[in-house]
């Protein structure tokens, strides 16, 4: 499965035994052993070393990322060096605000980096971001991102929406995915599935998660709808090159593009 064919994007505590083993029976398209925020410090050394052990053991299909912590922290460095070796197809870096930061850890793990823009700095250089050396993908990290431009945490997204098609914008540019952000409310299964809907309608590839209970809603919203899935298919196969008549409308080569994309993705996450 290619990076931008991930619908559901799953963290996971790399301290946390029971979380990554029920993870291997989830149908989330790509999982992320973090050591960042989810660890506590004191746990930090013993998360990485069971995070490198449970890579190794995989997860089947799933894509697998580690979300190291920040430069400038004691941790940084150690865990870059346990990435390089580890099996791993991807490194996340949070509060990722220039180019350097990604470039820096690209050329010590030599696995390509999926960089959180989480401040008001990120969204601003998101361009230089998303084109810099190693960058495979953007993720919204709206739960920083909202602290650091002042929006109260009961306001909607409206303060955020600037932000966010910012960083889909330079993610297009740069022809790399690009994730929504966590959801945070655990038991409003109508909130996650608008945002998600709203996320999708932005233009993100998929959703960023932070439980199980989550994964089947952005999997349904953020996979190919079956009515748009079938008329793809029949413009494809009706599809003879140049502009013409397809049910009614006007296609041309953009048009079958969009629709073999679609009939791409569907086939990555066996629909």
């Amino acid at each position: 499965m290619q990076l931008r064919h991930a619908r559901s994007i799953l963290f996971l505590p790399a301290s946390n035994v029971r979380a990554i083993a029920k993870a291997r029976t989830l149908p989330c398209d790509m999982v992320i052993l973090d050591l960042e925020d989810a660890v506590p410090d004191e746990a930090k050394d013993s998360a990485r070393d069971g995070a490198v052990a449970a890579l190794a053991e995989g997860f089947g299909e799933r894509i697998t990322a580690l979300r190291i912590n920040v430069e400038g922290t004691s941790w940084h460095g150690v865990e870059m060096v346990a990435a390089k070796t580890a099996a791993v197809d991807y490194i996340v870096l949070p509060k990722v605000e220039h180019a350097r930061q990604v470039k820096d850890v690209f050329s010590v793990c030599h696995k390509p980096v999926i960089a959180m823009i989480e401040s008001a700095q990120g969204v601003l250089a998101a361009v230089e971001i998303a084109r810099a050396e190693g960058c495979a993908g953007l993720f919204m990290g709206n739960n920083d991102l909202r602290k650091d431009l002042g929006i109260p945490p009961s306001a909607g997204r409206a303060g955020l929406s600037h932000a966010m098609q910012a960083v889909v914008l330079a993610a297009r540019a740069a022809d790399i995915a690009v994730f929504d952000g966590v959801f945070n409310r655990l038991d409003d299964e109508a909130g996650l599935e608008a945002e998600c809907a709203e996320g999708h309608a932005l233009g993100f590839d998929g959703k960023t998660l932070i439980h199980p209970s989550q994964v089947t809603v952005a999997n349904q919203v953020f996979g190919p709808d079956a009515q748009a899935l079938a008329d793809a298919r029949r413009l494809v196969e009706a599809a003879t090159g140049g502009a013409e008549r397809f049910e009614g409308r006007m296609i041309e080569t953009m048009h079958v593009e969009e629709a073999q994309a679609l009939i791409a993705r569907a086939e990555a996450v066996g629909e």
